[in-house]
C-alpha cells in the first residue's frame, strides 16, 4: 500500500456511478449477457481514466460489475435465492423511531440513497437473499472484474488500483440462513466464501478493500443492544473477517468503516470512540473513517489520544457522498491537516465519506473529486513536503 511520502495521495471509497446506458443494460439483460460484458469493458476503461484526468492517485473500476455493495456477493454464490421481503431491516431503527415522519417522507419520496436511478444497482433491495443450501463461490464475475481493471490500469497514469469487497457482517444482515443449523456455522460458511474472492483479488496484485457499513448502522438498526453486548456482536464478526483475511497480507488490505451512508439525520450512530479499538484489530494496513460527514467530522480528535498503529495509514473521507454542496478545497485542506498533525502526513491518504455510486448525482460527485484533489495540492504545501 502506497504512502503518501512525496506529497498528500488521494483515493476515494469504491463505487462510482455506472453510466445509464450500462445501468440500464445490466437492470434488463442481467450481468451475464454479451451486450454487458462487452460495454462493460469499456465503461471500466472509461472510469479508470476519468479518475486519472481528475487526479486521482488510487483508483479503481467504479464497482461496475457488481449491483449493491453489500449483496453483489450473493449473486457469486450458489446455495442463495432471491425471495419477498420477510424481514424489516431496512424499516427499523432508533432514527426511525426519533423521526418517524421524516423516515416517512424519505420512504415514500424515495430520498433515502441520494440518486436512486441505477436500477441494476439498487434492484438487489427489491427481494431479499435467502441461503437454501451449501455456499460455494463462483469466481467467473470476479474473474471478468479482475480483467477488466487490469486492462484498463495498463493506459492509465494511476499510482494504484483497488477492488472493494463486502466484510461477513454486512453481507451477512437481512440474509434469511434456511440451511445452517447455527448463526454461528452460517456466518462461518459466509467467511469460507468470502476469503476465497480476498484472496483472489489480492493476487492479483491489487489493494483490497473491505467495505464494512453494517458492523456500525447495526448498532442503529438494533435498538436492543446496549454497549456491551453490541461489541460482543461486532467482535465476533471482526473476528469472522480476520479469518477471512488469513491468505492476504495485512500490507494490502484497507478497511473500510462508515455509518450505513442513507441519507437521513444519523443521531443515533454509535460513536467512533466506542469501536475505534475494535476497528484497528482488523488485519489490515488502512483504515477508511467518514470524517466529512457532519455527525462525525469532530472525530478527528479521537487520534490524538488513540495512537494510529505504527505503519498503518489511515484514510479520512474529506469529501461527503450525503450533501449536494460542493466543498471548497480549502476545507477539504483543512480536514487532511487536521489527521496530517495527530498522526503524520505520511500516514494520511485523503479519502471520501463513501461510494458516491448511488448516493449523489454524478456531475456533483466528480465536482467534489475535484475539490478532494486540489484539496490534498493545497495540503502539501502547507504540510512541508
Amino acid at each position: 500500500m502506497r504512502r503518501s511520502i512525496d506529497r498528500m495521495l488521494t483515493t476515494h471509497a469504491g463505487a462510482l456511478q455506472r453510466p445509464a446506458d450500462l445501468a440500464k443494460t445490466m437492470a434488463s439483460e442481467g450481468n451475464e449477457a454479451d451486450a454487458v460484458q462487452q460495454r462493460l469493458r469499456t465503461a471500466v476503461a472509461d472510469v479508470v481514466a476519468k479518475q486519472t484526468s481528475y487526479g486521482i492517485d488510487i483508483v479503481n473500476d467504479g464497482e461496475y460489475g457488481k449491483s449493491i455493495w453489500q449483496w453483489y456477493i450473493t449473486e457469486r454464490v450458489d446455495g442463495i435465492e432471491r425471495r419477498p421481503w420477510t424481514d424489516d431491516v431496512y424499516f427499523k431503527g432508533r432514527d426511525r423511531e426519533q423521526f418517524p415522519d421524516f423516515y416517512a417522507w424519505a420512504d415514500e419520496s424515495g430520498n433515502l440513497f441520494g440518486f436512486p436511478e441505477d436500477q441494476y444497482f439498487f434492484g438487489a433491495m427489491t427481494t431479499q437473499p435467502v441461503c437454501t443450501g451449501p455456499l460455494s463461490y463462483r469466481p467467473g464475475a470476479l474473474n471478468r472484474d479482475i480483467a477488466n481493471l487490469a486492462n484498463a490500469l495498463r493506459s492509465a497514469d494511476a499510482t494504484e488500483g483497488f477492488m472493494p469487497v463486502v466484510a461477513p457482517a454486512s453481507v451477512e444482515v437481512g440474509i434469511a440462513n434456511q440451511h445452517y443449523r447455527t448463526e454461528d456455522d452460517f456466518l462461518k460458511a459466509l467467511t469460507d466464501v468470502l476469503r476465497q474472492e480476498y484472496r483472489q483479488i489480492a493476487e492479483a496484485g491489487f489493494i483490497l478493500q473491505v467495505d464494512d457499513a453494517w458492523l456500525t448502522a447495526v448498532w442503529d438498526r438494533t435498538p436492543e443492544f446496549d454497549l456491551a453486548s453490541y461489541r460482543e456482536f461486532i467482535g465476533k464478526r471482526i473476528d469472522a473477517l480476520n479469518e477471512a483475511l488469513t491468505d492476504v497480507p495485512e500490507e494490502r488490505v484497507r478497511y473500510h468503516m462508515c455509518w450505513g451512508s442513507w441519507h437521513g439525520p444519523h443521531a443515533n450512530d454509535i460513536p467512533l470512540a466506542d469501536v475505534v479499538d475494535m476497528m484497528l484489530t482488523v488485519k489490515a494496513g488502512g483504515y477508511l473513517v467518514e470524517a466529512a460527514n457532519v455527525r462525525h467530522e469532530h472525530e478527528y480528535r479521537i487520534w490524538e489520544e488513540t495512537p494510529l498503529p505504527a505503519g498503518k495509514v489511515l484514510i479520512p473521507g474529506v469529501v461527503s457522498h450525503s450533501c449536494n454542496l460542493i466543498e471548497h478545497p480549502e476545507l477539504v485542506a483543512e480536514r487532511i491537516e487536521r489527521f496530517a498533525q495527530r498522526v503524520g502526513k505520511e500516514n494520511v491518504i485523503a479519502g471520501a465519506d463513501c461510494g458516491m455510486g448511488g448516493r449523489i448525482h454524478p456531475e456533483l460527485g466528480w465536482a467534489k473529486f475535484d475539490s478532494l484533489v486540489r484539496g490534498a495540492e493545497l495540503a502539501t504545501k502547507r504540510l512541508g513536503y
